[in-house]
């Protein structure tokens, strides 16, 4: 007896598949579009940190020039 119950209570699913099936299908829809919306908000961030650091060294580049400009003017007075 013990045996035939353990067999039934190990072949028996803690949840329907008629039932929740559906709702971890859509759990996991759910959890999918999230996570593409947050790698997309993310990679937005991204580009706007990879411009602001091209703005900045495109400013540190002319300052550079610039500076070496003013040391050959010096030099050669």
């Amino acid at each position: 007896m013990v045996d035939t119950l353990y067999g039934w209570i190990v072949a028996a699913p803690a949840i329907p598949n008629d039932v929740g099936g559906k709702y971890v299908a859509g759990a996991y829809i759910v959890f999918v579009v999230l996570l593409l919306i947050y790698v997309g908000i993310m990679a937005r961030k991204l580009a706007g940190i990879e411009r602001g650091l091209r703005e900045v060294a495109e400013v540190a580049e002319q300052r550079k020039a610039d500076a070496g400009e003013t040391e050959h003017a010096e030099v050669k007075s």
